[in-house]
């Protein structure tokens, strides 16, 4: 088997059926992943030990094959003949090599292209202040802090830095200039990154995941000192992103934290992609905007009360889970399983759409 046309087959394919993912593993016949689907590829054979490291190291440089050899697994981005960019995660399994590779389109879509609220206009706009995009793996969290900065690009001109791992959606210069950071070939870590932005005179800054309680820190730090911080965790509800923010850090830092956070949060965004009736994604969210009602919750640690605060400031564009799930099902988008599947809390769903 040649791997470098038989790679450069399947990514062809992937673009072409408008696939999220391309899984290569041993045992199995290359799979995409259609509308939340896993679709083997069955006209082609199954891989074994020797195609599956073919068709992976041919997706690789010389020094990236030494070191996924070292430490067993690696992230990087290829870019794809200029058609398209693919995320890369290669692993080990069983002593095989696996690949997971990640479509990200050539063009970011806006706002409104990924059927997003309107309400999210607002963080673009803001001059500072810290903005987080949760929700679990593989929920388009990427693709939403793309579409937000790209807005901020084509409107103010402004300096933007991104820490990435690794660079997915190439940005192109507007209004705005803007750095692209790739963690380990542009700077050692996130947090080592993010310090250094202080000397680098950003007005926005865009870190691509919160991994530990210094580069979380940082980011608080320049969300207060004037910057525009956009960051993701994988959590599920604005609640449990306010409490894993605060319960990264000792107990005696925690009062701090949550003083920070209830002056300097804009919002969060937490998001899950649904099956839609008539095929592909859409997007379900819950927005919490920080008003002073929120700010005081956040600062008094009264968590718990953060779903019935968002629930009653509909008018400020708030809105939880449940509701946009409603809100689907009622225009016939999603369907009333899936929302139920997607929910946190069903009991309540089903007397919403009563």
């Amino acid at each position: 088997m040649d791997y470098n046309e038989k790679i450069k087959e399947l990514l062809e394919l992937t673009i072409k059926e408008k696939a999220s993912d391309l899984h290569i593993s041993v045992g199995h016949p290359p799979i995409l992943r259609l509308s939340d689907r896993l679709v083997p590829l069955v006209k082609m054979k199954e891989l074994d030990s020797t195609d599956s490291q073919g068709l992976t190291f041919a997706l690789m440089t010389e020094e990236q094959k030494i070191r996924v050899l070292s430490v067993k697994e690696i992230d990087f981005s290829y870019n794809f003949e200029n058609k398209a960019r693919f995320r890369i995660n290669v692993f080990f399994q069983k002593g095989n090599i696996s690949c997971a590779l990640r479509l990200i389109p050539a063009r970011i879509p806006t706002i409104e292209e990924l059927n997003l609220p309107p309400i999210l206009h607002q963080f673009c706009q803001s001059s500072q202040g810290f903005v987080l995009v949760t929700g679990p793996s593989s929920q388009g969290k990427s693709t939403t802090l793309a579409a937000l900065i790209d807005e901020i690009n084509h409107s103010r001109p402004v300096h933007i830095i991104t820490i990435e791992d690794p660079i997915e959606y190439i940005f192109k210069d507007d209004k705005a200039i803007i750095d692209q950071r790739e963690v380990y070939q542009d700077t050692l870590s996130f947090a080592r990154a993010l310090r250094s932005t202080f000397r680098q005179d950003p007005d926005v800054i865009m870190v691509g995941e919160m991994r530990d309680p210094e580069s979380i820190a940082i980011a608080l730090s320049a969300a207060e000192t004037g910057h525009l911080v956009f960051s993701t965790l994988h959590t599920n509800s604005a609640a449990q992103t306010i409490h894993r923010v605060v319960d990264s850090f000792p107990s005696e830092q925690q009062s701090q934290v949550r003083a920070q956070l209830s002056g300097s949060l804009l919002g969060v965004i937490s998001q899950r992609l649904i099956p839609r009736i008539k095929g592909g994604l859409i997007p379900a969210c819950e927005i919490m905007i920080t008003n002073p009602a929120v700010s005081n919750l956040i600062r008094e640690n009264k968590i718990h009360e953060l779903p019935l605060a968002i629930e009653t400031s509909a008018e400020l564009g708030m809105i939880s889970l449940n509701q946009y799930l409603a809100n689907l099902v009622k225009a016939k988008e999603i369907s009333l399983d899936s929302a139920l599947v997607y929910s946190l809390n069903p009991v309540e769903l089903r007397t919403l759409l009563r």
